[in-house]
């Protein structure tokens, strides 16, 4: 793939608490590495990925990684308002991470008004079942995730599971709400940005991870 040529750009913000493995999930998604230390997002890091979300339809993915601790709170509310998707993920070994995810979803809503968020819930580190970790099931979760309108995926960076899945299902997301004017392009607005003439962009859609009992989420809160 031509890494100067693309039709769309997203931006994506990570969100959840800190080591919950936001940064391992990006590390394993755009590098395929694994470290088993890395070291803590401090404010926000910055990743770019290019993908195809179907023949010939290619998307610069910018992916935001936010800090999950409270004393980068300030900075990471910032980057909100710009992002057209987001990734909640919590830990399934980690309870805590799961019960503030509702207050992750609301913060962003409350600071993305007028513009339109998509959300993908993520149960991450689900290796840590092997060795009897887990304390949040998957019943929990997918319940949270149908009350909160977004598709509930499980991964774990470690092992490289289902990994590409979360990332390629919410940029596919995006893309169909630009189909079918959910996602607008908007003055001022960098969540979504186009390099394609309106008069030549693609009007079909044919999309990977596409689910048509998948639920949607307008971030109007």
């Amino acid at each position: 793939m031509d890494l100067t040529l693309w039709q769309y750009q997203f931006r994506i913000i990570m969100l959840g608490d800190s080591t919950v493995g936001k940064s391992s999930m990006l590390k394993r998604y755009t590098e395929d590495e694994f470290l088993e230390c890395i070291n803590q997002t401090v404010g926000v890091d910055f990743y770019v990925y290019f993908l195809e979300v179907e023949p010939g339809v290619r998307v610069k993915l910018q992916f935001w990684d936010t800090a999950g601790q409270e004393r980068f709170r300030s900075v990471t509310r910032s980057y909100y308002r710009n992002s057209v998707g987001a990734l909640l993920v919590f830990d399934v070994g980690n309870r805590a991470s799961f019960e503030r995810v509702r207050e992750w979803h609301a913060e962003v809503c409350e600071h993305v008004r007028p513009h339109v968020v998509l959300f993908v819930l993520v149960g991450h580190k689900t290796d840590r079942e092997e060795a009897g970790e887990r304390v949040v099931s998957r019943e929990e979760a997918e319940r949270l995730a149908a009350q909160l309108g977004a598709p509930y995926v499980e991964a774990s960076a470690k092992t490289g599971h289902n990994i590409r899945v979360p990332f390629e299902l919410l940029s596919s997301r995006v893309y169909q709400g630009l189909q079918a004017g959910e996602v607008q392009l908007r003055e001022g607005w960098d969540g979504v940005k186009s390099s394609v003439p309106h008069s030549q962009k693609t009007t079909t859609t044919k999309l990977h991870n596409n689910d048509s009992n998948t639920p949607r989420k307008r971030c109007d809160c």
